[in-house]
C-alpha cells in the first residue's frame, strides 16, 4: 500500500475536532481518527459529525475494545466509521468477534498491541486472529511513568522493525513520536503514519497544538507521500 497519513483527533470537543480535521484535510491528511478522548466525550455523535462533514474519508474509531466487541464495532460502523480498534490483550473471542463484525458491516479492524508483555507476539496474534492492520503502541501513561522514574522513555521505534518483519499486514507505530520520527516510519516498513500528541495535539491539555499546524502537517504529508508503495 502507499503510505497513509492519519491524524488522531485526541480532543474532547467535537467543534474543535471538526476544525482540526478540516485543517488536516487541507494539508493532505488521508485518514481521520476519532481518538479515545473524543469518543469518551462525544461518543457516536462525534463519529456521525465527522462522517457528515467528511463524506468519503476513512474514519478510524479508536475504541480500544476489550469486551462486547461485536456491538461496539457494529455501532461505530453504523455511525460512519470505516475502521475500529481492538486490543491484543482482549480475550481471543473478543478479537474474533470484532473481526466478524468487520466482515458483516464492511469495515476494517486494527489490532493494538498496547501493554503486551511480548509486543511482537502480540502483533502476530492479532494478525492470526484476522485483524487487517497492526498498531504497535507504546502507551501515554507508560511513556510518562517510565520517564518520571528517570529511565529512558520507550518508543515504538525500538521494536518497529521486528513487528513489521513478524506480520504480513500493514503496521502503524503510535506513542510519543517526534515529527522526524513520524516522517521516518515508512523507512521501517510501517506505511500507516499516525499524527497525534505531541505533534498535533497538546499532550497535557488534549487541545490542538499551537503554531502553524497546517504548514507542519503539509510538510509531513508531502514527505510521507513521497515514499514508495510497500506491503
Amino acid at each position: 500500500m502507499k503510505p497513509i497519513v492519519q491524524i488522531s483527533l485526541d480532543l474532547t470537543n467535537i467543534d474543535e475536532a471538526l476544525e482540526t480535521a478540516a485543517l488536516a484535510m487541507r494539508a493532505g491528511v488521508d485518514w481521520l481518527e476519532a481518538g479515545t478522548p473524543l469518543l469518551l466525550a462525544e461518543g457516536l455523535h462525534g463519529v456521525k459529525k465527522l462522517r457528515e462533514n467528511f463524506p468519503g474519508v476513512p474514519i478510524v474509531a479508536d475504541l480500544k475494545t476489550m469486551d462486547g466487541g461485536y456491538l461496539e464495532a457494529e455501532m461505530m460502523a453504523k455511525a460512519g466509521a470505516t475502521h475500529v480498534v481492538v486490543m491484543a490483550r482482549a480475550h481471543e473471542e473478543t478479537i474474533k468477534i470484532v473481526v466478524e463484525a468487520g466482515k458483516d458491516f464492511g469495515i476494517q479492524i486494527m489490532g493494538d498491541n498496547l501493554g503486551c508483555p511480548d509486543m511482537v507476539a502480540g502483533a502476530k496474534r492479532l494478525e492470526e486472529l484476522g485483524c487487517d492492520y497492526v498498531i504497535h503502541h507504546i502507551g501515554y501513561d507508560e511513556r510518562r511513568g517510565i520517564a518520571a522514574q528517570g529511565f529512558p522513555m520507550p518508543s515504538p521505534l525500538d521494536q518497529l522493525r521486528e513487528v513489521v518483519n513478524a506480520v504480513n499486514v500493514p503496521v502503524q507505530a503510535v506513542g510519543g513520536l517526534s515529527l522526524e520520527q513520524a516522517i521516518r516510519c515508512p523507512e521501517y516498513g510501517a506505511p500507516l503514519v499516525v499524527l497525534g500528541a505531541p505533534l498535533t495535539i497538546d499532550a497535557d491539555s488534549f487541545r490542538t497544538a499551537e503554531g502553524d499546524l497546517e504548514a507542519s502537517l503539509k510538510l509531513i504529508c508531502d514527505r510521507i507521500h513521497a515514499y514508495p508503495e510497500m506491503k
